[in-house]
């Protein structure tokens, strides 16, 4: 393994990603995987770089005490003789020998080279901005954060990292001299670097490389490792409990079935018709296409937004399948048999996502892996792993699971009437399918914000989304339907009237708080929001610190919670049960917005810790 060759609180220059600009930093760390470098700029910004980014302050001081080497008689002479050392004609030279000559030419020569390199610093001084890591690291889902059009860092930045024209000359992307004199620039830099550090030339093509996770979450291996064994077991646990009429802490745990109860190859047959139907319906040409947000080589991917259709089209398929006296309660009737079919394919999937993984290049690579097996297998290696144009991971998060817990509550609905002799279904059954049915054709409504959740931008397609989108949405979120066909609760209207309002308050602030972030993403000069208060950041982009995202830091969270309450608040409080969701969502957020937080704070430095001076709850106002 190479050793490292700065020093942690070593003070040297780094290179501005995304142009050739060097600034004053300090090294914080090193990570010997990755060999990146974390360094901390002048405003507060920490980032990641190459060694090839980072030059000791002593070659900076060698460049400038070479460039200007020469005697003070011999840079008047070379004043002297300007106009003469830009003329093609040979019969200029002044009297004395012709070695004398060459060097006034040359000594000239250098001196309008020198004048080059100011104007040429003069035209851009203000460094691009970093090429966002993934799909972009600079929207995370709960993030008040606008996307302005305009990617050139806000003029304060140029104010609080001065270049002195003394320091050496860097090659900028753009100038306005013609081509000629620029290749003439390149090509005396590119002797000037091989003096100074005596050694290989370093590369003039500047790679931005995936960022690597330094600080693995989850547990790190172990907690993974824990995760994907102990999540399946868990899963089935809950739904045995369920299924018993007394769920209770004394009777766990359930019985457990003998295993060919669990598997036949019917249902994973009717499991794989249902997966590949719903991947038919994405691949319709219907819905308008539109581009995600930019990767780490400039592209930008293109998606079809057309998940609201593909649930109209199960939906019709769906009530003929009831008008035509197909039996519905054959999904009841084998829950735990789809349940494990779902839990193999997910983990199929996963398998055949990380082998296909290892041979992606490395700028196809999610943020979030780390080079280990176990646990790239479960964040995901690839970040957008795709066969042609189908995208495998954007087409999961939406459409099978989703649009799969739907029917399954209604499955679920149609079994109560059957089981407990009724004409009609209960008012708490009502209440739980209207919630969870608004919920999820809001989702699909609103495609296209997923493209800018963590989920999409910054976690590869591995065994947790894998599993997640396909398992645990479908069958835990629909759990408070299952558990109302062996446990009715009688609800009065003057409850559900609670309830309903506590629904519609949490939908009211989950979907402005969404929709106000979106709009200023898109148009931060929008008059509409001409109202609302930002703070500007060193990466260019503005924060909000007013309206909604003044409340607290993610308001759409906080409406998430509510909304989760209120489903589970039809089935009673006979049982804990029904709270689980509740229970595992509100940690879910916690540790989500844990992760929002860690890479907020990285990218923004000073400008998060202003925000978070001005917003000090996280979700929950006055608590947290």
């Amino acid at each position: 393994m190479p050793s490292r060759k700065f020093a942690d609180g070593e003070v040297v220059r780094g290179r501005w990603p995304g142009s050739s600009l060097y600034y004053e930093v300090e090294v914080l760390s090193h990570d010997s995987k990755s060999q990146l470098y974390t360094v901390k700029y002048k405003d507060g910004t920490e980032l990641e770089l190459k060694e090839n980014d980072i030059k000791p302050l002593t070659s900076f001081r060698q460049r400038k005490s070479g460039s200007t080497s020469s005697s003070p008689s011999r840079r008047r002479g070379s004043r002297g003789s300007r106009s003469r050392s830009r003329s093609r004609s040979p019969g200029r030279p002044r009297k004395g020998s012709r070695q004398s000559s060459r060097r006034s030419a040359s000594a000239s020569h250098h001196v309008d080279i020198k004048e080059m390199r100011k104007e040429v610093l003069e035209v851009k001084l203000t460094p691009l901005v970093l090429k966002p890591f993934g799909n972009s690291i600079t929207r995370y889902n709960g993030e008040p954060e606008g996307s302005a059009r305009n990617t050139t860092p806000h003029e304060n930045t140029q104010e609080q990292f001065p270049l002195s024209q003394e320091s050496s000359y860097v090659s900028t992307q753009y100038s306005l001299r013609p081509r000629r004199e620029e290749i003439k620039l390149k090509e005396i830099d590119s002797e000037e670097e091989n003096i100074v550090l005596k050694g290989p030339t370093l590369s003039r093509a500047l790679e931005v490389t995936a960022t690597q996770t330094k600080d693995l979450e989850f547990g790190g291996v172990p907690g993974v490792f824990l995760i994907m064994l102990g999540l399946p077991a868990f899963l089935f646990l809950l739904l045995l409990m369920c299924r018993q009429r007394e769920p209770s802490l004394l009777n766990f745990p359930p019985p457990l079935p003998a295993l060919y109860d669990l598997w036949e190859a019917r249902i994973f047959g009717v499991y794989l018709l249902w997966f590949f139907v719903q991947a038919l319906f994405y691949l319709l040409p219907i819905g308008k296409v539109v581009e995600g947000t930019p990767l780490t080589d400039g592209r930008r991917l293109k998606y079809r937004l057309n998940g609201f259709y593909a649930f109209l089209l199960t939906s019709a398929a769906v009530g003929a399948s009831l008008f035509w006296g197909v039996d519905l309660y054959y999904v009841y009737r084998h829950f735990l048999q789809l349940a494990l079919a779902a839990l193999v394919f997910s983990v199929g999937l996963s398998v055949y996502l990380y082998v296909r993984a290892l041979r992606v290049p490395r700028a196809e690579l999610a943020p979030a892996s780390s080079g280990n097996v176990i646990y790239d297998f479960f964040i995901g290696r690839e970040l957008n792993p795709r066969i042609g144009t189908f995208d495998l991971k954007y087409f999961c998060e939406l459409r099978p699971g989703l649009i799969g817990w739907v029917v399954i509550n209604l499955v679920m609905l149609l079994a109560e009437m059957k089981l407990q002799n009724r004409a009609t279904p209960s008012l708490a059954m009502v209440l739980v399918n209207s919630f969870q049915l608004l919920y999820v054709v809001d989702a699909l409504w609103n495609e296209e914000a997923v493209l800018t959740t963590m989920d999409i931008i910054h976690d590869g397609f591995g065994f947790m989304l894998a599993f997640g989108d396909l398992v645990w949405v479908p069958f835990i979120y629909s759990f408070q339907a299952f558990y109302l066909v062996h446990h009715p609760n009688e609800v009065s209207w003057l409850a559900a009237s609670l309830i309903i309002a506590l629904k519609l308050c949490g939908y009211v602030i989950f979907r402005c708080a969404n929709a106000q972030k979106n709009a200023f993403r898109k148009n931060p000069t929008d008059p509409r929001l001409a109202h609302l208060k930002t703070i500007h950041t060193a990466t260019g982009k503005n924060l909000l610190v007013s309206g909604w995202w003044g409340f607290v830091r993610h308001p759409n969270y906080l409406g998430d919670l509510i909304m989760a309450l209120a489903w589970s608040l039809p089935c009673g409080f006979n049982h804990v049960l029904p709270y689980f969701y509740v229970i595992y969502f509100a940690a879910l957020l916690v540790h989500r917005e844990a992760r929002d937080e860690r890479q907020c704070r990285r990218k923004y430095g000073a400008a998060w810790a202003e925000y978070c001076r001005r917003v000090p709850h996280r979700i929950l106002p006055g608590l947290y």
